[in-house]
């Protein structure tokens, strides 16, 4: 496991290095598989240390205000994940469909905006709810899961319903709305790729195929998170740490290898 870490982190660490010091790749669509190797490896690492300490320590121990910052760094780099596959359909959607307009549309203050946003949305939302729990009493000490999830709201006192349709409404946005909005581009480019030559849908299978395969492995990942959570499921601990490693080694090499 952590021989796979340290792969992710030199792979990927790798990738981006080059990106960012060679000229020739300063272009939209490398710079958007950078941005979410970067952001894999950063979502790696929030899970990784505190999984580590854990497997090597007798007794499991975590303060809450550590616990919620946890919490709210895999939240939102989860949903910014989701938001930079929604970013880079939008780039092949251009690419493909107005290839004339592509210059023009995706210019660096688009490709800035856009990564900023990505990144910037899913933090303002989670970190609503992170400030406001902060303080709240605590009637249980015992946490079940791998890692700090929402699922430590469970440990209030006085659960919130409104907090929890918050959290719902933070679901939708960052998560539910990108994979629309992914569906509805690759239709597009579906469309237009059929209705093209062989060599314009041999380049749309090229670029779109692993995109869709990593937004395909996350967003499973994903279902698991909320259907444990919203049904309340009691899964056996060696279930969720398989799942758990799924997050940690499994998903940023997907990414790594298909991005390559």
């Amino acid at each position: 496991m952590f021989t796979a870490y340290v792969l992710i982190i030199c792979s990927n660490s790798t990738i981006v290095c080059l990106v960012w010091f060679h000229q020739n790749l300063h272009e939209p669509m490398y710079i958007f598989i950078a941005a979410l190797l970067l952001n894999s490896l950063l979502f790696s690492t929030v899970i990784y240390p505190k999984l580590l300490i854990d497997f090597l320590s007798e007794k499991q121990v975590i303060s809450y205000s550590v616990c919620l910052f946890q919490g709210f760094l895999y939240h939102s780099l989860g949903g910014s994940e989701f938001l930079l596959l929604a970013v880079m359909s939008y780039d092949r959607y251009v690419s493909i469909c107005k290839p004339l307009k592509y210059p023009t549309i995706m210019t660096n203050t688009t490709v800035s905006i856009l990564l900023i946003l990505a990144w910037l949305l899913p933090a303002c939302q989670i970190a609503v709810p992170a400030v406001l729990n902060a303080n709240k009493k605590l009637c249980n000490f015992t946490y079940k899961g791998i890692i700090c999830k929402s699922t430590v709201y469970k440990l209030h006192c006085v659960s919130s319903s409104a907090q929890s349709l918050y959290g719902v409404v933070i679901l939708f946005n960052v998560a539910f709305l990108p994979v629309l909005f992914i569906l509805f581009t690759y239709t597009r480019i579906l469309i237009v790729s059929y209705q093209s030559s062989r060599e314009v849908r041999r380049k749309a299978a090229q670029t779109c195929l692993p995109h869709l395969l990593v937004l395909i492995s996350f967003s499973c990942l994903c279902a698991y998170n909320v259907i444990t959570l919203r049904a309340e499921s009691n899964f056996p601990k060696t279930v969720r740490f398989i799942m758990m490693l799924q997050v940690v080694l499994y998903h940023p090499l997907l990414i790594q290898s298909y991005m390559d």
